[in-house]
């Protein structure tokens, strides 16, 4: 694949040790882990601490969203944003280079990326195939924190790259836009719980689980292997296209694959169905297994 059709949104582990053992991290190349991972589970600041790419921040999710809304991982406010990312050593110069440490190989990193997207800034990849496959290619890992030295970051927010709930709502009806949603099967259709909330779906998107993008291995797939993917869906990457997901994280993957082909302005609907499920008039939440119950 020639780097210049990816337009950098993907940067190879061999390309960034490169980096990395060049000395290039600093003002010009931010590396930022990118993980969350659920309380119960894993602890991913305290994992971070304990091992990450040399020269690497922890970029907290938790920190860098909007704290006073009901629904998880809403987009913080632009002062928020420029604030929070350049304490990171991020101004609007640096190329930022994001990654998580899930099993899949990658999951949170691309929220990053469209975050960083959607405040103005251009020049931010996923690093391809996640920490996981870092190390498993023998690439070095760190317990060193380093203390990055603050930039000045200006955030405009890119509304064409956000959609709203009332977006969504008048989309219903006049289906100006595609929706595609990234969730497991079962949520989509309704059959199973989402973390104890009812699931089902918006009326008209399509389903496609955001793991249909990447390979066994955690990489993400070909950019001809991920055309397939939505042709097979009826999706048409020449037209509007929204994802969606169960807290606006999944549907990022969705975002991130078709801008690997050549389309740049996927909306995400940054509430999703966690705001869909709880704001929506029953009749736009489509589930089979109220259809079955009826």
């Amino acid at each position: 694949m020639a780097p210049k059709v990816l337009g950098r949104a993907l940067v190879t582990a061999k390309w960034l040790s490169e980096a990395v053992r060049a000395g290039r991290v600093g003002t010009s190349l931010r590396v930022l882990d990118a993980s969350w991972y659920p309380p119960q589970q894993r602890n991913a600041r305290q994992e971070f601490r304990e091992r990450h790419i040399p020269g690497a921040s922890f970029f907290d999710i938790e920190e860098c969203r909007d704290q006073s809304s009901p629904y998880d991982f809403m987009l913080p406010s632009e002062s928020h944003f420029a604030d929070y990312v350049g304490r990171l050593g991020v101004s609007n110069d640096t190329h930022v280079v994001v990654y998580d440490g899930d099993e899949l190989g990658t999951f949170y990193a691309p929220r990053a990326w469209w975050m960083f997207r959607a405040f103005g800034h251009k020049e931010v990849s996923v690093l391809n195939g996640g920490f996981k496959n870092w190390v498993k290619e023998g690439h070095p890992v760190t317990a060193e924190v380093s203390q990055p030295t603050p930039a000045v970051f200006k955030a405009k927010l890119n509304t064409a790259l956000l959609k709203t709930f009332e977006e969504m709502i008048q989309n219903v009806g006049s289906l100006r836009f595609q929706v595609v949603d990234s969730r497991p099967e079962g949520r989509f259709q309704g059959t199973e719980l989402d973390q104890g909330l009812e699931s089902g779906h918006i009326p008209g998107a399509v389903n496609i689980p955001f793991h249909s993008f990447l390979t066994e291995t955690g990489h993400e797939k070909s950019i001809e292997e991920i055309q397939q993917i939505f042709r097979e869906k009826k999706v048409d990457l020449s037209k509007p296209l929204t994802a969606t997901c169960r807290k606006g994280v999944t549907a990022c993957h969705i975002a991130l694959a078709a801008y690997l082909c050549g389309k740049r302005d996927v909306a995400v609907y940054d509430g999703s169905w966690s705001e869909w499920f709880h704001r929506a008039p029953p009749r736009y939440k489509v589930s089979e297994l109220k259809r079955n119950k009826g």
